[in-house]
Order: C-alpha cells, then sequence, then structure tokens
C-alpha cells in the first residue's frame, strides 16, 4: 500500500511559538478518511490538513484528542474524583483566583444562563452593555431571567465606561452584563474600568469571557463577580464545556430559584467536594484537563503574551496587504481578527476558494457584517507557522478575486514575529 506522509502544517515546535503538534504521520492513499473527502483529493475541508483559524472552535492538539478518546469511566468513581479534583485546581490556575469555581456540561451560554439565572430575580434590573452580536445575545438572555435595559454602541466601537456611569446613575440596577471580548467585531471592551463604574453604584459585574479568559488578562480582582469562559476558545479544548469563577459577593447572593440543570451553587459546591451535580460530560472533562495541562506547562502569562504577539503580526499582515480591521484602533482583540474585505471582493468566493484551493478556513461575518468582514482566530495552540501558511492563502484568494496590493508583503511581515 502506498502511503502519503503527512506532515501537520503548524510546526510551531520547529518556531518556538507555541506547543508542539506531534510528528508526521502516514494517511493512506486512496482510502476515505471519513472527513468529506479521500487522501490526496483537493476536496474541502480534510481536518487533518486543513490551516483552521476559526474564532471558535480551534484545533485542539494531539494531546487532547488522546484525552477524549479514554475508555468509559464510572463518573461517580474514586478515579473520576481525582479528575475533578484536578480539573478544579487547574481551573483556578485559568481564572487566576483561589476562590470558587464551576465547570459545567454545555457550551459557553451554558455557563452565561447559570450566572444569570443564579443572581438574578425576575424583578432585578440589570444594565446589559450591547456593542456586538454576543453582547446582543447577552441582552436576550437576561430578558428570560430578569428586567434588562440595553445600553447600546456602535459594533465595532468600545463600550464607553463614562456613559456606564451615567446609565448606572438613573436607577437601581442590580448587575451590569458585558461582552469582555465581543468575538462578531474583534474588540476588547474596557472591562477593568466597566467593573469599577458598576462596583461604585453597588452592581454586581456579570462578564462574557469566553474568548478572552486565557487569551487577554481579566481577573475577578477588577471588581468582576461573575467570569464565564467556553472551553472551545482559548484553552483549545473542544467545545461544549464553560466553566464560571466568582467573587464571594456573588457567591452569597446566588439562589437556586431560577434553574435547575444550570444551579450555579449546586455545580459550585460539588466540585469543591470533588463531584458534579448531574451527569457529566467525561470524555470533555478528560480533554478540557489535558487542555489545562497544556497551558499550565506553558503558563498563564506566557499563553496571554504570545496570543497578544499572534495579533499583533496579523494586523502587521493585514496592514501590508491593503486591507483595514474593523474595530476602532486600541480596542482590537488579541483572539480574533475581525478584517473588512477590500471593494470588490465578495465573502462567498473569498471564503471558498481559500478553503477549497488552500485549505484555510476562516469565518466571515454576523447580522449585519455579513458580507464585510472575515473574521481570523488567533487563541489557543495557534502559531506563527498557522497564520504563515493561512496567510499566504489569503494573499492568493485575494489577488484572484483582484485585490490589487503587494504580493507576499502580509506573509513576510509575519515572518519578523516568528
Amino acid at each position: 500500500m502506498f502511503l502519503r506522509y503527512y506532515q501537520p502544517l503548524h510546526p510551531s515546535a520547529s518556531t518556538g511559538t507555541g506547543p508542539s503538534q506531534g510528528p508526521a504521520r502516514a494517511v493512506p492513499t486512496g482510502e476515505s478518511n471519513g472527513l468529506n473527502r479521500e487522501a490526496g483529493s483537493l476536496a474541502p475541508m480534510d481536518v487533518e490538513d486543513t490551516v483552521f483559524l476559526l474564532p471558535g472552535p480551534v484545533k485542539m492538539h494531539p494531546r487532547v484528542l488522546r484525552a477524549m478518546g479514554m475508555p468509559a469511566i464510572n463518573h461517580r468513581s474514586a478515579a473520576f474524583q481525582e479528575v475533578l479534583g484536578e480539573v478544579r485546581e487547574l481551573t483556578k490556575y485559568l481564572f487566576q483566583t483561589s476562590g470558587r469555581v464551576a465547570v459545567l456540561s454545555g457550551s459557553g451560554t451554558a455557563g452565561l444562563d447559570a450566572a444569570v439565572s443564579g443572581l438574578l430575580r425576575r424583578e432585578d434590573r440589570v444594565l446589559c452593555l450591547v456593542n456586538g452580536k454576543f453582547s446582543e445575545r447577552f441582552l436576550d438572555l437576561c430578558k428570560v431571567y430578569a428586567k434588562p435595559t440595553a445600553l447600546e454602541f456602535e459594533w465595532g466601537q468600545p463600550v464607553d465606561p463614562g456613559r456606564v456611569a451615567a446609565a448606572l446613575e438613573t436607577g437601581d440596577f442590580k448587575a451590569v452584563t458585558v461582552c469582555h471580548n465581543e468575538t462578531s467585531t474583534g474588540l476588547t471592551n474596557p472591562v477593568k474600568e466597566i467593573a469599577a463604574a458598576a462596583r461604585k453604584h453597588g452592581a454586581m459585574m456579570i462578564v462574557d469571557g469566553i474568548t478572552s479568559v486565557g487569551g487577554i488578562d481579566v481577573r475577578l480582582e477588577w471588581g468582576i463577580d461573575a467570569l464565564v469562559m467556553g472551553s472551545q476558545k482559548c484553552v483549545a479544548a473542544p467545545a461544549g464545556l464553560s466553566a464560571v469563577a466568582v467573587s464571594e459577593r456573588a457567591y452569597g447572593a446566588l439562589h437556586e430559584e431560577s434553574s435547575f440543570y444550570t444551579d450555579l451553587k449546586a455545580h459550585i459546591d460539588a466540585l469543591e467536594e470533588d463531584d458534579t451535580p448531574y451527569t457529566p460530560a467525561v470524555p470533555l472533562f478528560f480533554a478540557f484537563r489535558e487542555a489545562l495541562r497544556i497551558l499550565k506547562e506553558e503558563g498563564l502569562e506566557a499563553r496571554i503574551k504570545r496570543t497578544a504577539r499572534l495579533a499583533e503580526a496579523t494586523r502587521a499582515a493585514v496592514d501590508e496587504i491593503d486591507l483595514a480591521m474593523l474595530p476602532r484602533k486600541g480596542f482590537e482583540s488579541n483572539t480574533v481578527s475581525a478584517i473588512r474585505y477590500p471593494a470588490g471582493v465578495d465573502d462567498k468566493k473569498f471564503r471558498t476558494i481559500l478553503e477549497e484551493e488552500h485549505r484555510t478556513v476562516v469565518q466571515g461575518g454576523q447580522a449585519h457584517l455579513k458580507g464585510k468582514i472575515f473574521r481570523i482566530g488567533h487563541m489557543g495552540i495557534v502559531s506563527i507557522a498557522d497564520l504563515v501558511a493561512g496567510f499566504a492563502g489569503i494573499e492568493a484568494t485575494l489577488a484572484k478575486l483582484g485585490h490589487t496590493f503587494d504580493r507576499g508583503a502580509g506573509v513576510a511581515a509575519l515572518a519578523n514575529f516568528a
């Protein structure tokens, strides 16, 4: 049998920019890989040799994939209690806290649901800061459990802490919600300053940190009462788990009147005893533990610095190929870049050619930004090598679609960050 040897497109071990991706592997030629195409073909989406640059889910280390393939285990056994104990302590490391945390079997939205339903009641007023699709979804979630008031900002523009403070003067708000890193627009909001305004007015601060925790510095000690992350983002684990860290004030305010499965207090208390209140997604916990181990091996501070460098490299490459970022300068996200299309470039054609001819996957825009931007994720274990491979495809695709620029300039800019 002839073999086509697959060398990963992400040789981060050789560049020193991220965790090792492991050795080359062999794929039998002519055999289906079960992922929409035969080995050796150019049909789209073979995840084993695709440059995967989504803003989540993100690519996963082989160690994480192997951990997810562990045999079934009794989730009430001493062996799994040991896993949960390690997950709890590693999750505290991730959140930079010695306080209470919970890990839920459910995506990031489940974590937000748990925080809102556990801290707010139907009669409570909550100020929801909206400047993108995910903060808009946060507002919709609050409508189920409380009485929200939206304070809106233009998409691509940061939340203004001064306007937040002024809005808090107008009424008795129990809480403020904000999306720290608005993935839909590639923008990071000034959460530390917003939290200070909330604390001054006695309001709890509930933060969507789904694409910031583990990739951008964010801490409970800034005045945040509940901070939520998603497993498939900066930690580079599979989708399907969320984690919540709470302040002492928030833990004391938790109630169990509005939720059952996402009862945040039940999840926090159970995890303190190396347990879960309901049957957990056992394979995901194994994978999450391994991803957290990899993060700790790298070091949280080092991960955050490396992620910032990847973002700087991306912005440099974007500038060199005559494209523009969507968000206001100075507020660009370090985990996801939202990039404006040049005139005449069609979103569907761009992303189709990029995937089918260059095996590179990026994400488009949402809502009224659909067709106007594309988004690149550079969080988790993404490396400069990934960006080089991705931008080679992006440049070729843009040139094919008629965009005029200095071909190769983007890739050359990235080389300065290797």
